[in-house]
């Protein structure tokens, strides 16, 4: 198999600002693995300098890649996983992109899409929500009415102005499920008079409201919180959900920090095993990313896909969350197509 890849510049409709910056440029690898028959698989990198990587370092690893890959039966997953891990530690979004262009290109050779391939309904997805970055409140109250369409909003917050942010989004969408993302941005006393504040404001859920690796304050949080508890950068693979077990109601997946979808499915399988609730995100992405997570989505409680919808343009075609409601291709493998 032959492995290319290429860096790609997306740009998003309004900045995009959560706890730890933002803006309204990004880069994405775009991966490509063709078989000695010509079929192709596609997939997607979101590098992010959170989890230590960026597109210039990812275009690196994917290299390394391209030479387990040359010689590599592009039906042994687990072999070419294994290898990858061996040769890089962490470094998920270039794993990711490489074993999503490998599903894409194994569901073309059966003919099937991967929910199919994975046994799941996508009638069964639920609704995605749709995020509202941080902003200044003229600029907030304009997002919340741009997403009019979407049932369902996740905000950012974290920030010194986290009380107005909430009060102005509730005052533009009073009707509307709200869930909440902190992106590691309290401390657990803030976290607790946020909390309280939000559960009068009818917030659904809040996600990672501590620094990550702060699992007993997560715990304590947890324990006095009159709402859910959503782990996100605490939960990285699998291996780290076992110790979240009590300190959080569910855990956050997304493709670009795990490995790609064969350790979305080992997160999901433990998350149950914990009797957690499981949710996944997203990075901003192309279609490629977002349909890939897209074919998982039945598997899900909770879904936050909606990184292409927030861009100016996208590359590719894919699954769309129009009101919120997953349409996820029929077409075999990932079944996105060029725009």
């Amino acid at each position: 198999m032959k492995l290319t890849h290429e860096i790609v510049s997306l740009r998003t409709k309004h900045a995009f600002t959560i706890a730890r910056g933002g803006g309204s440029e990004y880069r994405v690898n775009l991966v490509k693995i063709t078989d000695e028959d010509g079929a192709e698989g596609v997939g997607e990198a979101n590098p992010s300098r959170y989890y230590g990587e960026n597109p210039d370092t990812a275009a690196v690893v994917l290299d390394q890649f391209a030479t387990i890959l040359d010689k590599a039966d592009a039906w042994s997953l687990d072999a070419i996983e294994l290898e990858m891990n061996k040769m890089w530690r962490g470094n998920g979004s270039a794993k990711s992109a490489v074993m999503s262009a490998l599903y894409d290109l194994m569901g073309k050779r059966l003919g099937v899409p991967l929910y199919k391939m994975w046994g799941l309904d996508p009638d069964a997805a639920p609704l995605t929500s749709f995020t509202i970055g941080v902003a200044p409140e003229a600029e907030l109250r304009m997002k919340v009415r741009e997403a009019a369409e979407y049932p369902l909003l996740k905000v950012k917050l974290g920030t010194p102005d986290d009380e107005a942010i909430i009060r102005v989004i509730r005052e533009e969408a009073p009707e509307k499920i709200v869930r909440v993302d902190a992106n590691a941005g309290w401390n657990p006393k803030q976290a607790l008079d946020m909390i309280a504040l939000l559960a009068e404001y009818e917030v659904e859920f809040v996600e990672q409201p501590l620094p990550p690796q702060n699992v007993e304050g997560l715990r304590f949080v947890r324990d006095r919180s009159p709402l859910p508890i959503i782990a996100d950068e605490s939960c990285v693979v699998a291996s780290d959900i076992p110790k979240l077990a009590g300190a959080v109601d569910g855990i956050n997946i997304k493709l670009a920090k795990c490995g790609g979808p064969r350790e979305a499915l080992r997160m999901i399988a433990v998350a149950r095993a914990h009797d957690m609730r499981v949710m996944m995100g997203c990075m901003i992405e192309t279609s490629v990313g977002i349909t890939t997570a897209a074919h998982l989505a039945p598997l899900l409680d909770y879904a936050d896909l909606d990184g292409a919808a927030l861009l100016a343009a996208d590359p590719y075609r894919g699954a769309t969350i129009h009101g919120g409601v997953f349409s996820i291709p029929s077409g075999p493998g990932l079944g996105v197509t060029a725009a």
